[in-house]
């Protein structure tokens, strides 16, 4: 790849937004050292962080070294861009806590051995010390106040309780991107749209104070078709940590992507090349039934988050559970409740389920209206054998007890496509 392509194909894949100007010189020359901080305030990263990792990843294989800054300074405050409200500040155990868990998950995501490897750095190192006049001295002379205001992200909040502990937040991450850039040689830093305030302002701040040019690349914020946030269910946020969103979530997450968002997401995230996913598209646009881009995401970002072994185990856990297969197959499903939990479901305690006289009435219970639209609907679909319990076919008099549970779970289908959980509880 050629010393300057890598823009090119960012831009092609559509993934640039902002860039400062004659940065493509900084990439002729081949030594661009570059940087993304992100902030511990959660527990884990979210499906949002991808994008910039993966664009770093592209970066890092280009030959870019990269570095990642955990900001265990900035965290205590909590950066204010497009926030409506301030953040709530963090203990210094949750902090810490919060620091090894997103280190951990950006180091299984960035590591590779045949590229260079990512550098982690955290802020609290030099921030830790300062006290506030040397802070106030080394930082807050060389930054106007006037230009920090006409910044997006601080003029949409100061009518709105901005509080000077967030509104220093821009001064930190500009001296952030100085300390970086005479410490380490660092010459260019990546973030989202909302961090482009932010980033400028470390670059105008690099420059009056070090004299050096420094560069700042900016990628596009992921929305659904909708306009709404990436990344938000109704079950909530998808992360990237198996303990709060199960792998399998993961991957149906990605799967069940509309058409149009998943002709954006293929090229933002694929590791093909343009020209094969050029042909994916083409093949999907031709049977948009087989969901084949959506297949591709679900299958490369659950391997990349979770690794081949989950994704195989993934998929063919789903060709069991929606496809054609047995009870014996759907019993050979390790946490089949992490799967079922992903579908429309009711539950039941063991006590009521044995005190129906059939599973007719047991599924009259629980089904209507969430499954069948009326007990009608339910009887007619047992008796024209429309409907599997558990992959069996039972008849309406069937008593509750014939029904072999798994894992105390009831798996209903409806037709070739339609399912519904009975999960029991104690």
């Amino acid at each position: 790849m050629g010393s300057d392509t890598i823009l090119k194909e960012l831009s092609l894949r559509g993934i640039l937004k902002d860039y400062t100007n004659n940065i493509e010189s900084l990439f002729l020359s081949g030594d661009v050292r570059i940087y993304l901080g992100t902030d511990p305030t959660g527990p884990s990263l979210h499906v949002g962080h991808l994008l910039p990792l993966m664009t770093l990843k592209r970066l890092q294989k280009h030959g870019c070294h990269v570095y990642v800054l955990v900001g265990g300074a900035t965290g205590m405050i909590g950066d204010p861009s497009f926030k409506s409200s301030e953040r709530i500040f963090l203990d210094d155990d949750v902090l810490e806590d919060n620091k090894s868990k997103i280190r951990r998950q950006i180091e299984k995501l960035l590591q590779s051995p045949a590229v260079n490897a990512v550098r982690f750095v955290d802020n609290r190192e030099w921030f830790s010390k300062m006290n506030v006049i040397e802070f106030l001295r080394e930082a807050g002379k060389d930054i106007n106040v006037s230009y920090m205001l006409a910044k997006d992200s601080i003029s949409r909040r100061i009518n709105n309780s901005l509080s000077f502990t967030e509104f220093s937040y821009q001064v930190l991450q500009a001296y952030d991107f100085y300390y970086l850039s005479t410490q380490y040689g660092v010459n260019a830093q990546l973030g989202g749209r909302d961090q482009w305030g932010n980033m400028t302002t470390g670059v105008d701040f690099v420059r009056r104070k070090a004299g050096k040019d420094v560069h700042a690349l900016s990628t596009i914020l992921l929305t659904k078709d909708d306009g709404t946030k990436f990344g938000k269910t109704e079950s909530g946020t998808v992360w990237l940590d198996a303990s709060l969103t199960s792998p399998y979530s993961f991957y149906q997450f990605w799967f069940n992507q509309s058409d149009n968002e998943a002709l954006n997401l293929i090229r933002i995230f694929s590791e093909n090349s343009i020209d094969d996913i050029e042909e994916m598209i083409k093949a999907h646009k031709t049977s948009p039934e087989k969901r084949l881009l959506q297949k591709q995401l679900a299958k490369e970002l659950t391997t990349w988050v979770h690794g081949a072994a989950e994704c195989e185990k993934i998929q063919k856990s789903s060709e069991i559970i929606f496809g054609n297969s047995s009870y014996e197959d759907l019993c050979g499903i390790d946490d089949i409740r992490s799967f079922l939990h992903n579908i429309a479901y009711g539950t039941i305690n063991h006590e009521q389920i044995m005190s129906f006289n059939s599973i007719f009435e047991m599924l009259a219970q629980v089904c209507v209206p969430a499954f069948f639209t009326s007990r009608n609907e339910l009887k007619r679909n047992i008796n024209d054998d429309c409907i599997t319990i558990n992959k069996r076919k039972y008849n309406i008099t069937s008593p509750v007890s014939s029904i072999d549970l798994i894992d105390n779970c009831i798996l209903i289908q409806k037709g070739k496509k339609k399912h519904f959980a009975i999960i029991i509880t104690a």
